[in-house]
């Protein structure tokens, strides 16, 4: 539509011209003494026309022959751009190759393009150019060894980064710098490095991540296990990671639980499905019985991990219950009531072919002085048992038993039979 509005146009004014000088019949004329030149006004339009057409050429020829000074400075700075732009990929290359004294020495190279190019200054994107290459500079030398030179390269970066083209890298130098300081094995500097993030970047999961680094090898373990559960609530980990992750975290947390008060608070500091966790609550329980804490409190401690082994579908796994056991036959030596008697007895008849309850109950007999039941259930529970340390403890309890009934011959050779598995347990 527009090309034949285009054409209809021309030849509207092809025929208006035509028009004008078909019937335009006018002339000037030029005197010049003593000459006359009669010219029409046809004539005088066209060389009007091709006057204007020479100058206007003339002008622009003009024009270019004073900008070629100009378009050659321009062409040699983007030459200087481009081969400064294809030196920095090379160093990123050979980083990423793990060449890094070459990777170091084409970033100082940029370095030194740049200044001679733009003498130092520039916009946002100079500026950004030199905390990259910098913090690239930065990057091998740490991973050289070199860290006088990785120090020196990253004072400069965050010099270059303290204006308000590159304050968004700035973050990203200090996070570098957490991580330097980590791998060196420096909490102090980690902990200035880290100070001095803005609490927004705090926030993020790669600094949750620094975080707990930092507070692990700090020793503060209840900062860890804190950053460990914004971690997995963040979906830093899998689930089955996060769990294992928070689990040794609070195991840490309870080893390192120096009285009783202090484990208590340890204890009410995890949440619920912590506490839940068997490893947890067996380790909470011995350390609370080692610091001399309250066999009740303890009991009540084990008690949600007991119900969780007898009722839910999952129950509780091998290692999980025989450590169980280990710790209520720890608590047993101290005290054991009926509550507890009827409560194991029900288990049994549950799962009548568990050796494992079956040995718990003989234990929780013996120190009711129920010497009879006690030695019967041990000696059905015997054969079955598959972990050492249980089948060492039930020989050793039917030595004891032996010995109450006067049968040293028969306590002799229980002794014997746990002496093999303990140096069989050695080897």
């Amino acid at each position: 539509m527009r090309a034949a509005l285009w054409f209809l146009g021309l030849f509207g004014v092809a025929v208006l011209l035509a028009l004008f000088v078909s019937s335009n019949e006018g002339t000037i004329t030029v005197f010049w003494p003593p000459h006359r030149v009669d010219l029409s006004l046809n004539m005088v339009v066209v060389l009007l026309g091709l006057l204007f057409l020479l100058i206007h050429l003339a002008l622009r020829a003009l024009a270019a022959v004073f900008a070629l000074p100009g378009q050659a400075r321009s062409w040699r700075l983007r030459h200087q751009e481009q081969v400064m732009h294809a030196t920095l990929l090379e160093a990123l290359s050979h980083f990423v190759a793990g060449r890094f004294l070459r990777a170091r020495k084409a970033a100082l190279e940029v370095l030194a393009r740049e200044s001679a190019m733009a003498g130092g200054e520039g916009g946002s994107a100079a500026v950004r150019l030199r905390v990259m290459s910098y913090l690239l500079a930065a990057e091998s030398s740490q991973a050289l060894q070199d860290r006088s030179a990785r120090d020196a390269h990253l004072q400069k970066a965050l010099a270059q980064s303290a204006s308000l083209g590159a304050l968004g890298v700035r973050e990203g130098l200090l996070l570098r710098a957490v991580r330097w300081a980590l791998e060196d094995r420096d909490a102090e500097a980690a902990q200035d490095w880290f100070g001095l993030l803005p609490s927004g970047v705090a926030r993020r999961t790669v600094a949750l991540r620094l975080r707990l680094k930092l507070a692990r090898l700090a020793g503060q373990s209840g900062l860890a296990l804190d950053t460990a559960r914004l971690l997995v609530k963040h979906r830093a980990f899998s689930d089955v990671s996060g769990r294992g992750l928070v689990r040794a975290l609070a195991l840490e947390n309870i080893q390192d639980a120096r009285d009783t008060e202090q484990l208590q608070r340890v204890w009410h500091k995890l949440e619920a499905a912590e506490q839940a966790m068997p490893e947890v609550a067996s380790l909470a329980a011995e350390r609370y019985l080692l610091l001399g804490g309250d066999h009740a409190l303890a009991l009540d401690w084990l008690l949600p991990v007991w119900e969780r082994m007898l009722t839910t579908q999952e129950g509780l796994g091998q290692s999980q219950k025989i450590g169980l056991i280990r710790v209520l036959e720890t608590v047993f030596s101290r005290s054991v009531d009926s509550v507890w008697l009827a409560r194991i007895e029900q288990a049994q008849i549950a799962q009548p072919g568990d050796a494992v309850l079956q040995y718990l109950a003989g234990v929780a007999c013996l120190h009711l002085e129920l010497w009879g039941k006690a030695q019967q259930l041990i000696k059905q529970a015997l054969p079955r048992l598959h972990d050492h340390r249980l089948t060492a403890r039930a020989w050793l309890m039917l030595a004891d038993l032996a010995l109450r009934q006067g049968d040293t011959e028969q306590a002799a050779a229980a002794w014997r039979q746990a002496a093999q598995l303990a140096l069989r347990q050695d080897d």
